[in-house]
């Protein structure tokens, strides 16, 4: 019989768990809606995703790759300092890193034109000579450029000192 009483109790605190925990919670407790306005988002409209800045590829103004952003190294109070820059390397290896402060690199929206790159008629799709790259998914709205324009050449950019997060590497 006790343990009749038991199971009953027991499956009764169960069964009353599961429906307090499917109830609504008190109006004074719900968080505020988000009132999210479409002339909030037209705000924004003009700024990039810094994550998406990582990985950009930097060229000079002949359209050479120098290189790509590394790191965006940003202040307290969110005010980006300086951009990390790989100069050269291949998958890495043998990259020399060097900072420079923001206004040293000019963001550019449209791809990069050279005499072999053939533009179709998908917008900021090129294809190009061995290789093909498929931006169309790309549009002028994804909150990121197409890639960065700073003065120099690699020779120049590489003998400008070596940025290093600290002193072990």
């Amino acid at each position: 019989m006790k343990t009749i009483l038991a199971a009953a109790l027991i499956s009764s605190a169960l069964i009353g768990g599961a429906a307090f925990a499917q109830s609504p919670p008190p109006a004074s407790t719900a968080a505020p809606a988000a009132t999210a306005q479409p002339a909030d988002k037209m705000m924004l409209k003009d700024n990039w995703r810094a994550s998406k800045l990582i990985g950009l590829n930097v060229y000079n103004e002949a359209n050479e790759k120098l290189g790509d952003i590394n790191e965006l190294l940003v202040d307290k109070s969110g005010k980006i300092n300086a951009v990390v820059v790989g100069i050269g390397g291949f998958l890495g290896m043998g990259e020399h890193d060097i900072a420079v402060s923001m206004d040293k690199l000019k963001f550019v929206e449209e791809p990069v034109k050279t005499s072999s790159t053939t533009t179709s008629t998908t917008p900021r799709e090129t294809t190009t000579g061995a290789a093909s790259t498929n931006t169309a998914s790309r549009n002028t709205k994804d909150w990121v450029p197409d890639h960065a324009v700073m003065s120099g050449n690699k020779e120049q950019l590489k003998a400008l000192p070596q940025f290093k997060y600290s002193d072990y590497n």
